[in-house]
């Protein structure tokens, strides 16, 4: 048996982060956190209620006065100290999350350096965000400052559990804000550590909380009235509620959902540019990712691409080469879109459910790589999110056609397209809907500063998460207009 990833020796007690303590629930609910490495727990979280939720923000409250009246470079050297705790603990930190969420130590290690970068960019806030000033009339300044919001709360998914906290806290921390995290209760071991780590690197109690718990934690983060932003990645359907119970109760509400994105694979792509990118792309973190793209739009004749592509799905090894499938009725529903695709009149050119599981991981949820070749977009394998190694792919005799396809999907998350030409890559790019486009890329995920964000009903709310679209979120702009003496002439300003 090869070791595939160092699971916890011990149970793992999982608790709230509340004014620089570790407490239990006020209510003493818990449930388990289960490896998909081996359908075994690893850990216990707690499934707290509204009123640990108050408690969180009471704290904060009263932390996040002093956080935000401390300049913005001591608010970053502390951050320096944290991104220095984190590179130290990372092989701690990829393999607890890899433990928890399925994904290869590989993949959780990149996670975790992503976050790094998020972090760095926060850093460089201090010499970047100077504000501005200007004379706009005679003896008449305007001048802008940027101030934190007061307390603000993230709610992550179960994908990506040290990154997508790492997309939010780095930047609002910097601007003085106090925050508040909500992780999936499916991998809340990895932010435990994340806590202690800023602890450590010495930020003040009560400026970082955690509360685990699921559907009432979130309805409270929504509807109290000391919380003033909410950020959230997950699912469309939870992410349309959450705004709009957010913004229902007066919060600033930025709320990232799903996606089915596309790409266009045309004849005169590069073989192994495009081999490696689609492969890549729909079986990284077991096509667990909201930037998977799971319907490729072969236009004309891509044939032997299309045979290179299930030529290299079939290469991959399972626990080395991709993760599991996060629990059993993922892991249950994903094989019910094969039966059903088949039945839809698609054929399986790749069938990942006969490939065994990692020798020693028997007990846990693996699915292999598959490819649903011959699918019309009518069919729910190309055009819902399955959330997993599956790629469905649908032939057009068209560009224009590809696109099209894409103006029908409800989302508007990633499209990206294969192309050794020019001229084609800009006509993708002028007609895309999606607001991350890639040419050649499987995965095109902006880096900073540039920041995260989708469209349609990949999206709800404004704003982008990283980058200077996060500042703008967890921010807000004091406009100051000064006037000192009194001018030989009049203006609308006088």
């Amino acid at each position: 048996m090869t070791q595939l990833v160092n699971l916890p020796k011990a149970l793992i007690v999982g608790k709230n982060l509340i004014g620089g303590e570790w407490q239990d629930p006020s209510n003493g609910a818990r449930i388990d956190v289960v490896s998909p490495y081996t359908g075994e727990a690893i850990g216990t979280v707690p499934m707290s209620g509204a009123s640990d939720v108050d408690r969180a923000v009471e704290a904060a409250k009263k932390a996040q006065r002093a956080w935000g009246a401390t300049p913005i470079r001591e608010r970053t050297e502390v951050l320096f100290r944290f991104r220095q705790r984190l590179l130290e603990h990372i092989d701690e930190v990829s393999h607890l999350a890899a433990a928890e969420c399925g994904k290869t130590v590989g993949e959780a290690r990149a996670g975790v350096l992503k976050g790094v970068e998020i972090i760095e960019f926060a850093a460089s806030l201090q010499n970047m965000d100077d504000g501005a000033v200007l004379e706009v009339s005679r003896g008449v300044t305007c001048e802008t400052r940027r101030e934190p919001l007061g307390v603000v709360a993230g709610i992550a998914p179960f994908n990506f559990p040290a990154m997508v906290p790492m997309w939010m806290f780095p930047i609002a921390l910097t601007l003085g804000n106090a925050f508040v995290l909500k992780p999936s209760e499916k991998v809340p071991l990895t932010s435990d550590v994340l806590g202690r780590l800023l602890l450590e690197a010495g930020y003040p109690p009560g400026v970082f909380s955690i509360v685990h718990g699921g559907r009432e934690v979130v309805e409270a983060f929504c509807d109290h009235p000391g919380i003033e932003a909410v950020g959230f990645v997950g699912s469309t359907p939870v992410a349309k509620a959450v705004y709009t119970r957010a913004s229902a109760a007066g919060k600033r509400a930025l709320a990232l959902g799903g996606a089915k994105n596309h790409f266009i694979v045309v004849p005169d792509a590069d073989p192994e540019i495009t081999v490696d990118g689609v492969v890549r792309s729909f079986t990284g973190c077991a096509g667990q990712r909201c930037m998977a793209a799971s319907l490729m739009v072969a236009v004309g004749d891509c044939d032997a691409l299309i045979q290179k592509i299930a030529a290299h799905t079939r290469s991959l090894v399972l626990g080395v080469d991709m993760g599991a499938i996060i629990e059993k009725p993922a892991h249950d529903r994903l094989r019910a879109d094969l039966e059903q695709a088949v039945r839809d009149g698609a054929k399986l050119l790749v069938d990942g459910r006969g490939v065994p599981a990692p020798e020693g991981y028997e007990g846990g949820y693996w699915l292999a790589p598959s490819i649903i070749d011959g699918a019309t977009f009518d069919m729910e394998c190309a055009n819902r999110e399955l959330f997993g190694p599956i790629l469905s792919i649908v032939h057009v005799s068209t560009l224009d056609e590809a696109i099209a396809l894409q103006s029908k999907s409800p989302y508007g998350n990633a499209y990206s397209v294969f192309t050794t030409r020019g001229a084609t890559a800009r006509y993708v790019i002028e007609r895309a809907e999606a607001t991350m486009v890639g040419v050649n890329v499987g995965v095109p995920v902006p880096r900073e500063p540039f920041s995260f964000g989708g469209a349609k009903a990949s999206k709800f709310g404004s704003h982008d998460m990283t980058g200077w679209g996060g500042v703008e979120l967890w921010s807000k702009q004091k406009k100051i207009t000064s006037k000192w003496s009194l001018q030989p002439d009049v203006t609308w300003m006088s």
